[in-house]
């Protein structure tokens, strides 16, 4: 009899260790994020972001410094072009040299448009084994910072991002941060910064109205006049003190209790039952001001390991709205033919620099890169 209550016991210790491996105790213990969400440094800090921009002094104790000091810094990457359209700061793994090369010969290619100035440049940590400064020497475009390159890293690399395009780079409209394995159309994402609300209709609308006024039979000889006029009228920029955050956005996703997870997260670390809305790392725009935001706000938002989780968080409390567009993609979008690209501005799911050497050139070949 004593044997079978141990037994029942065990299976019961057993069961109740196996549901809180699975976190099932910790979703019971979350709180409430629309109604108790706080993020230290709590309060509202942006009379703080304001003070340390304008004055370079903080009111209160900065609690997120910028410690990471550079190994290699391209500083002068930036300082002779005064019209920079849009910066891409690349997170590459030290290891990935290839699709480094691969994106320097497409989509990160600096002189695509001859009337358009790009700049590109990649964000590293630190291996043992691998050393970039012959590479860096020849191309002039690496950022390494003084950490160990790895996966729960990318906050550092993210930050550092910031911090260098704030710094030594802020002269540009736009910032398009991506991971080293993603498909980018430079034509696309040009497009769609000129109206990003809507991207991709107002093409479609441009395009059905030119063709309108090409086969107008009482043109009188100023169709042409008539249409570059209207095509003025549509191509407009946004305004400069626009805060975008853009690309692929996540807006009610759970934290990851479950302790075999990758991106398992404690309660003592966050303790909300929903992340705030955010874009996912792997490719989010983000105008000069924006930036500039996202950098100071930084000193006084805590640290968190998963990089786009801690942008979202950023955002939440420096009240910038994440904007989606469907045209970003989480997971590559697979095609049937060339033309289903048309209008994508981003794609995860090119980690072979063999398929996007030869993906890009044949988007680039019928107009789509």
């Amino acid at each position: 009899m004593m044997r079978l209550k141990i037994k029942k016991l065990v299976a019961t210790l057993f069961f109740l260790y196996f549901l809180d491996y699975l976190g099932v105790f910790d979703h019971l213990r979350e709180k409430n994020y629309y109604t108790t969400f706080n993020y230290p440094l709590f309060g509202d800090i942006q009379p703080y972001i304001q003070e340390l921009r304008q004055r370079n002094h903080s009111p209160v104790p900065i609690i997120n410094s910028h410690d990471t000091t550079y190994i290699i810094n391209p500083k002068t990457k930036c300082i002779h072009d005064d019209q920079i359209r849009v910066v891409y700061i690349v997170k590459s793994a030290i290891s990935n040299v290839y699709r480094r090369q691969v994106i320097r010969k497409t989509w990160g290619y600096e002189k695509r448009f001859s009337d358009v100035t790009i700049k590109t440049v990649f964000t590293l940590g630190l291996s043992k084994d691998v050393s970039v400064s012959e590479e860096s020497s020849k191309y002039g475009d690496i950022i390494q910072g003084n950490f160990i390159d790895n996966y729960y890293n990318n906050t550092i690399k993210t930050k550092m991002g910031l911090k260098w395009t704030a710094l030594y780079c802020n002269k540009a409209r736009f910032y398009l941060f991506v991971d080293d394995d993603y498909y980018i159309s430079t034509r696309n994402v040009l497009r769609f910064l000129r109206n990003p609300l809507n991207y991709p209709k107002y093409l479609e609308e441009e395009f059905s109205m030119t063709l309108s006024f090409e086969n107008d039979p009482n043109d009188g000889g100023v169709g042409h006049s008539h249409r570059r006029n209207l095509k003025q009228l549509i191509e407009y920029d946004i305004p400069k003190d626009v805060k975008l955050y853009a690309g692929y956005v996540f807006p009610s996703s759970s934290p990851h209790r479950h302790r075999f997870s990758r991106w398992y997260i404690s309660l003592q670390e966050y303790p909300y039952h929903r992340w705030p809305p955010y874009v996912t790392g792997g490719a989010y725009v983000l105008t000069k001001e924006a930036l500039m935001d996202f950098y100071y706000g930084s000193f006084f938002v805590q640290p968190f390991r998963f990089d786009d989780i801690y942008l979202g968080i950023l955002a939440k409390k420096l009240d910038i709205p994440p904007f989606h567009s469907e045209e970003f993609y989480f997971n590559k979008k697979y095609y049937s033919q060339p033309k289903d690209y048309l209008y994508v501005v981003a794609s995860h799911g090119y980690s072979d620099p063999d398929e996007l050497l030869k993906f890009w050139n044949k988007q680039k070949e019928i107009g789509n890169a």
